[in-house]
């Protein structure tokens, strides 16, 4: 296992669409747990193969409960309600923006043997595979945005959600 060097904003591997896993062998199992690795340095919520140079279809995201699920060839097959907040990428660092996803997201994919399975969550790990899954197809948050914050505009939008979280 290893930490692998995050690609960013500017490089083609971001921009391409990535190939589906076939074989599930152990240079998969070295990416996933290279992934998972990088991930947990990273201080992030997600990371897909794109992001450390390999155009695969494979991701990693860390649910609300600190869990890292791992995706091989996934696809978001059913969605519910909406959600709009803030968003970042490991891939353009320091830069934040305001994105519109689904509330609920259900993804059917593989997991590190060719199993599939199905999973379903909500909030952020909603918006996190959403977000996953783009960069699978050659796509990043910035294209989703209006505009991405300035500094004064992300701590104003950060002393919001405090304030509205302190209401609660």
């Amino acid at each position: 296992m290893a930490l692998r060097k995050i690609v960013l904003q500017g490089e083609p591997c971001l921009t391409k669409v990535c190939r589906p896993v076939t074989e599930f062998n152990g240079r998969l199992h070295t990416l996933l747990d290279d992934l998972k690795d990088t991930l947990l340095d990273s201080g992030g919520v997600g990371l897909a193969a794109p992001q450390v140079g390999i155009l695969r279809r494979v991701c990693v995201v860390m649910n609300e409960d600190d869990e890292i699920i791992e995706l091989v060839n996934p696809e978001i097959i059913a969605t519910d309600g909406e959600q709009t907040g803030l968003e970042g990428c490991l891939s353009v660092p320091g830069k934040f923006g305001i994105v519109t996803r689904p509330y609920t997201v259900r993804v059917r994919a593989q997991d590190r043997d060719g199993a599939f399975f199905e999973v379903e969550d909500e909030a952020l790990t909603a918006r996190c595979f959403c977000h996953e899954i783009e960069h699978l197809d050659g796509h990043l948050f910035v294209e989703r945005t209006d505009h991405l914050l300035t500094e004064e505009e992300l701590e104003e939008y950060i002393r919001q959600q405090e304030e509205g979280d302190d209401e609660e």
